[in-house]
């Protein structure tokens, strides 16, 4: 990261407004500004996603006391060292019906309710695109979606309920965030040019249209051509960042991030990952990043601690011992590749602070067990964000005092907790509401969030 540190791809601002032209006013750009003079501008508010498939073996990953003093259970042992940074949260709910499985990672940060008749699910904007929408005009890439499948599985959803595309492939992800524009800078401008041209006349082809029709047809185009915008903006920013070099990565940390990493091997596989998330964040690509580490129906095997079984096989245990044990360490391994991703947060540097404390983190997932698709009580560790204003150091327990103590031992008793919520109000909106406003977002309510989770504001 030697170039990156020796501020090589620092950019006169005189010279980037003169060439990039009238188009995007662009606010002042890290990339413009010495390390040095970094206290005269804002630092960058950050927030990751990790989502978890499938949920957990909740009756190990359960952490059974509330407060200060609370022990990690034992698949979340490998997040003690990062006690003072992390808070686990039990109790938290979606509104989603039970069953849903394979809509609980689509709704994990929208919040969407899906139809208990059958009916046609319809999303609604995540958590993470409003993030982007303040946090875009700063950054080369507005958000950067991230996942196990290329293509069908992702976290983040538009204003119009569109899935946002996800990149699996390490070296894809590392080309299109470091790498040179392909055929070089004129042929991109090219291009963006010609999809400008295409939108201009939808655009105006449109408004002659829209005349004569009726008011659902309108509302249906209103919301096609809100589309259609949000694409033009996109590509205006994409043209004027054209003029901004992108960091010089140096030659060993592009060599490790663009090896072909077999997903076979796990763990080399999720902490390449983990380490692209890191770099980008550090050279301020982007500040919204999700990561599907597994979906419901695609969840890694592990076969370098003996799992040959996908994460699915695993939550539809049926009680089965040897498999619940499995699952286990399945949660264990993943919550160390967790760990390891907050290591390397901690150990990069923003001036005399750590990058995790500019960054939120949510780790956890839209059901809390698989083999019924239970879906309250949702397993989730919140990590980082100590400059912006949140605190750490307790297990947040919205089940407790009102279920009095934990059943273990008894597995329907504590599956029980899992499928209903104990508290109807704790819900996870109101998390994520509180994660939108400390990165900028103003409004006061998020899908069915009833107030702000002050629990973990300082």
């Amino acid at each position: 990261m030697s170039n990156i540190l020796g501020q090589k791809w620092l950019l006169n601002r005189r010279h980037f407004l003169r060439g990039a032209g009238a188009a995007v006013a662009l606010p002042l750009l890290n990339c413009m500004t010495p390390l040095r003079a970094a206290e005269a501008v804002t630092k960058p508010r950050r927030s990751v996603f990790v989502y978890i498939p499938n949920g957990v073996n909740v009756l190990t990953w359960q952490i059974t006391k509330p407060g200060a003093d609370y022990e990690f259970s034992e698949p979340l042992k490998a997040l003690e060292k990062h006690r003072a940074v992390v808070t686990p949260i039990s109790g938290l709910h979606h509104p989603h019906g039970l069953g849903q499985a394979h809509e609980c990672s689509k709704i994990w940060l929208t919040g969407a309710k899906i139809s208990q008749e059958g009916g046609a699910f319809r999303n609604t904007v995540s958590c993470d695109q409003l993030m982007a929408d303040v946090t875009a005009p700063h950054t080369r890439f507005s958000s950067l979606e991230l996942s196990i499948s290329r293509g069908d599985t992702t976290l983040g959803w538009s204003r119009d309920g569109v899935p946002l595309p996800a990149e699996d492939n390490p070296r894809t992800v590392f080309n299109r965030l470091f790498g040179a524009e392909v055929g070089g800078i004129d042929v991109q401008r090219r291009r963006l040019n010609r999809r400008h041209s295409v939108l201009d006349a939808v655009l105006s082809d449109a408004k002659t249209f829209r005349t004569g029709l009726g008011g659902d047809d309108r509302t249906k185009l209103d919301e096609y051509l809100h589309a259609v915008r949000d694409v033009e903006v996109r590509t205006e920013r994409l043209d004027a960042w054209l003029n901004v070099p992108k960091p010089t990565v140096d030659k060993a940390t592009g060599e490790k991030l663009t090896r072909n990493v077999s997903k076979a091997e796990a763990g080399e596989y999720y902490r390449t990952m983990y380490d692209l998330i890191v770099l980008t964040l550090r050279t301020d690509m982007t500040r919204v990043v999700t990561y599907m580490s597994g979906s419901e129906s695609n969840g890694l095997a592990i076969p370098e601690i003996g799992i040959p079984q996908t994460r699915h096989e695993l939550s539809h245990h049926n009680g089965d011992p040897e498999q619940m044990a499995r699952l286990s360490r399945s949660d264990a391994f993943i919550a160390e590749q967790f760990a390891y991703f907050l290591d390397q947060l901690q150990t990069v540097k923003e001036g005399d602070a750590a990058l995790l404390d500019q960054t939120m983190v949510l780790f956890g997932s839209g059901m809390s067990y698989g083999h019924s698709h239970g879906n309250a009580n949702l397993p989730l560790v919140l990590a980082g964000g100590k400059a912006l204003g949140l605190k750490h150091g307790k297990h947040l327990d919205f089940n407790l005092p009102k279920l009095k103590k934990y059943d273990l031992a008894t597995p329907g008793a504590h599956y029980g907790v899992c499928s209903r919520p104990i508290d109807e109000k704790a819900r996870l909106s109101n998390l994520l509401l509180t994660m939108a406003n400390k990165m900028g977002v103003e409004t006061e309510k998020f899908a069915d969030s009833t107030a702000p989770l002050t629990e973990v504001l300082a």
